[in-house]
């Protein structure tokens, strides 16, 4: 990097100074902010446009943590960008901000102008949501909020067609997928889970992440030992499903249970959404189930995992209260999800009032260390819709090495679903519909941090496609596109947002 490059690139807070000191000499100063992940000559055209409206040219851009236009994005590293823009004649200054949205840099550098492009001259149909709060701000500061006109170009369209790192498979799924169906609609699909009202029903997770360096093994006892870094706490297992759902749907409630003892209750109610309802009934003499998961620091790998939970039958006043709201909330809701994780709080009794009563029936049941596959997805007499781990279906069926069409036609049509739905990894998600039989479709590319909660956050997008009736290959795209964005998410740290959603499509479509 050429002294002159490097001199350009300066920290937000450095920036503030520089421009108070310009703005004091009579300088006019504009600020354009954006991604610039593959710098175009529409970016190029843009900051020259910018630049006629005043002296001095400051350029913001998204650090990488907070990209988020799908798939493998940036191409480019925040360190990179910045540099390429630095290179150009057009910018003065180069900042990476510190932020998600331009918002806290709009009023610590306080621009005289700031420059949009043509593409978000229309507050309302602004696909990222942010041009609203920034024009806010500039109004706040007394700046001009101003939009250059040129022709659009998209790095996104660009890098999926030059830099592409889909497989081959992907590659030509989406260019047929892309023949069927356009942007808007599916966008617009999105859009109409507003209309639905959903009742989540499931077992209350809190996950516990201790994160430790790797230290090796003791030199006296046969077991690993770790040094502490740090630690959180998330909010999952129905609690995570209701977060994800919310972001989508008009109306949400929850029913759950937490424990008399270790309960949690404060910290998961900040945790939720605060359009969601819950019921919490308390398990007596119990704890709220934590999964406490020890945590490489390095690699992000699970190296033990702890369960603090009374997975033993409910007591039978409790039950009798739990089947007597649930049967109270059926009829209110077009959809009810049951996150079962296998941990004691959906009984046999409640199974049997859903299968009967519920409007439309999604159920997620886990096979995990805690329920030691006992937990399937046969223990439902009946189910409208189902989404499950290819190894779940396996253990259903018990069945580790048959083909896995025939298996999912045999569980889907035993429990009488419209819809059935099973993960395979890497191989994406194939779905069964009694109606149209069978279709795959293949997973996206993402930057795996976490899979614990990317089938949850699955199951939650797809479970309300399913039941607005969308075709079976936009449940299973869309369920994808979810699943991708969850790995990404340490965690829990954070639900599956409708906008993110958007951006995603958006990307990937282009």
């Amino acid at each position: 990097m050429t002294g002159n490059i490097e001199n350009k690139i300066k920290t937000v807070s450095e920036l503030a100074v520089i421009s108070a000191s310009l703005r004091e000499q009579g300088k006019k100063v504009i600020l354009c902010h954006g991604v610039f992940d593959l710098l175009h000559i529409g970016h190029i055209r843009y900051l020259n446009q910018a630049k006629e409206y005043g002296d001095i040219l400051i350029v913001s851009l998204t650090p990488d943590r907070f990209v988020d236009k799908g798939p493998d994005r940036p191409a480019f590293t925040e360190t990179l960008r910045a540099e390429a823009l630095a290179s150009l004649g057009e910018t003065d200054y180069v900042t990476i901000n510190e932020w998600a949205t331009a918002e806290e840099t709009l009023r610590l550098i306080r621009p005289n102008v700031y420059a949009k492009g043509d593409e978000f001259k229309s507050v309302e149909d602004d696909p990222t949501g942010k041009i609203g709060p920034e024009a806010a701000v500039v109004r706040e500061i007394g700046a001009e909020l101003v939009f250059t006109s040129d022709i659009v170009f998209s790095s996104s369209n660009l890098i999926n067609r030059y830099l592409s790192k889909n497989s081959e498979e992907l590659d030509e799924y989406l260019k047929m997928f892309r023949k069927r169906y356009d942007l808007e609609s599916l966008l617009g699909m999105l859009d109409r889970m507003n209309d639905l009202k959903v009742l989540v029903v499931g077992d209350t997770i809190l996950d516990e992440y201790q994160i430790a360096t790797t230290l090796g093994k003791s030199s006296k006892d046969p077991i690993l030992a770790l040094k502490y870094q740090s630690h959180e706490l998330y909010a999952g297992g129905a609690l995570a499903v209701a977060n994800h759902v919310a972001n989508f749907a008009g109306e949400v409630t929850l029913l759950s249970m937490l424990g008399d003892t270790d309960r949690y209750e404060e910290f998961i109610r900040e945790k939720l959404n605060p359009k969601i309802v819950p019921y919490f009934f308390t398990r007596p003499k119990s704890p709220t189930t934590l999964k406490r998961r020890f945590i490489d620091g390095y690699s992000l790998s699970k190296v033990l995992e702890i369960y603090v939970m009374n997975d033993d039958p409910l007591p039978e006043n409790v039950e009798q209260g739990l089947c007597k709201q649930l049967e109270q909330l059926l009829g209110s809701y077009d959809i009810v999800l049951v996150a079962d994780f296998g941990h004691g709080f959906i009984s046999q009794a409640m199974v049997n009032i859903l299968s009967e009563k519920a409007p439309y029936l999604a159920v997620n049941t886990q096979a995990n260390a805690g329920n030691r596959g006992f937990n399937t997805i046969g223990k439902y007499p009946h189910v409208d819709f189902f989404s499950l781990a290819e190894h779940e279906l396996r253990l259903e069926t018990r069945d580790q090495v048959s083909e896995l069409r025939p298996l999912l036609f045999d569980v889907g049509d035993r429990l009488g679903v419209k819809l059935g739905l099973v993960t395979q990894g890497s191989r994406g998600c194939s779905l069964y519909n009694p109606a149209n039989e069978f279709v795959r479709v293949p997973s996206f590319n993402s930057s795996v941090v976490d899979r614990v909660g990317a089938g949850d956050a699955l199951f939650s997008v797809a479970a309300m496609a399913a039941c607005m009736g969308l075709h079976e290959e936009l449940i299973g795209f869309l369920g994808n596109v979810a699943g991708s964005l969850a790995v990404q998410i340490m965690g829990n740290d954070r639900s599956i947002s409708k906008q993110a959603m958007r951006k995603y499509i958006t990307a990937t479509l282009k």
